[in-house]
């Protein structure tokens, strides 16, 4: 991984080209051949995690097809820049497009995703006309890896939660000469882009989210409740309470985690490369819309370049502390429900854990788009790209129609 400065001042924003050593290949070679394996309860499928025989082949498939080379040289098609914010390491691509008149958008993604995730959504979003698409829906798209994850590498210090991230945001795009952008994200991506339309609605034209939140309903609800509703918000509000009950019993483990104890796990997952690998990929086959494998819904190598990122890069640890910054936030990054004046909109996808409540979105959003959709889940970039790229476009559009 090499960078070297364009200037010298505090707001020095360096070329980045990733390059890595062919020593941390041979590394993981290595490891991936001295896995130890533990046992397995006999016919448990998924029920106790990731299924030892599912693991080992995909191990194989990593350590003896993948080519990182190749993804390598996927990713560093992209423009790529360092710079530093607040003391810690950004790192962005700044991908322009060829329309002179484009609307700049900032696009985040969360845990357990990277920059990864957007292979397949910047050039549609970049260059419409070159996808079908219209001259007028074009985008200067920047996406950065939060401070902690992949290519940003550790922060120096601690509360690197999505406040302090959002305005690091409103400062990289400042930096880069967007004094007005769009912000887009899922996941922590989501929390992020929220606060940054929150406190940034002066700069913000609008934000997009594939997932709000907070919006879902925690609690059992009552037939008062569901009687000040209609017949479809109803079915959602029921449905949302049983995925939320389904997950706080079965799906929690990873986060109260890395809300707690997120050094512990990080020995575990940088020294084992198998051990992050089933830590990331249980949440690929369970987040997306998929049936048996994640490969269902996500390209497996796609899936394996995301891992790359956090294994080549040592930041399980450091990515994992998000959790911890949110659970222990206080001040402002602990108000998030607070309203936010940015228009937003909403994009639901059905396999996605957390069903959003309009009644409920509309309490703390500006919501202005509310669009629902027949395929994908919790990684739509990655699944449903033309559906995600579609919903962009039409979001941004009705935005300026409306003036």
């Amino acid at each position: 991984m090499t960078s070297s400065p364009t200037n010298t001042g505090p707001d020095t924003i360096r070329p980045f080209r990733l390059d890595i050593p062919q020593s941390a290949l041979h590394d993981l070679h290595e490891r991936l051949d001295r896995t130890r394996w533990p046992d397995e309860l006999p016919g448990t499928g998924w029920a106790y995690g990731v299924p030892a025989d599912y693991l080992r082949e995909l191990a194989h498939h990593w350590r003896h097809a993948y080519d990182w080379r190749a993804a390598e040289a996927q990713l560093n098609a992209w423009p790529q820049f360092t710079t530093t914010i607040d003391g810690s390491t950004v790192h962005f691509a700044h991908v322009r497009s060829p329309e002179p008149d484009a609307t700049p958008l900032i696009i985040t993604h969360g845990w357990p995703g990277s920059i990864v995730e957007f292979l397949d959504v910047v050039g549609p979003l970049t260059d419409p006309v070159a996808h079908g698409g219209e001259a007028a829906d074009a985008f200067h798209v920047v996406v950065p890896s939060i401070p902690g994850f992949g290519l940003s590498g550790p922060p120096a210090d601690t509360g690197w939660e999505a406040g302090r991230v959002a305005d690091a945001w409103a400062e990289l795009m400042r930096r880069l000469g967007y004094e007005r952008f769009g912000a887009q994200g899922g996941d922590w991506g989501a929390a992020i882009s929220r606060e940054l339309g929150r406190a940034h609605p002066d700069r913000v034209i609008g934000v997009h989210l594939n997932l709000l939140p907070g919006a879902q309903q925690a609690s059992e609800p009552t037939q008062d409740e569901l009687d000040e509703l209609g017949t479809e918000e109803q079915e959602r509000a029921l449905l949302s309470w049983q995925r939320w009950r389904e997950w706080s019993r079965e799906s929690t483990g990873y986060a109260v985690q890395q809300a707690t104890r997120p050094q512990t796990l990080a020995y575990a997952l940088t020294d084992s490369p198998v051990g992050q690998l089933a830590w990331i990929v249980e949440k690929f086959r369970e987040w997306t819309d998929s049936q048996l494998l994640p490969e269902e819904a996500v390209d497996r190598d796609r899936m394996l370049t995301n891992v790359m990122l956090y294994w080549l890069t040592g930041t399980a640890g450091s990515a994992g502390r998000i959790y911890y910054e949110r659970a222990h936030a206080t001040g402002r990054v602990a108000l998030q429900t607070e309203p936010s004046a940015a228009p937003t909109a909403l994009a639901l996808f059905p396999a996605e854990p957390q069903v959003a409540l309009r009644h409920k979105a509309e309490r703390t959003e500006n919501l202005v788009r509310w669009t629902e959709f027949e395929r994908g889940g919790h990684f739509p970039a990655m699944e449903a790209p033309d559906l995600l790229v579609g919903d962009v476009r039409a979001f941004f559009r009705q935005l300026r129609e409306k003036g």
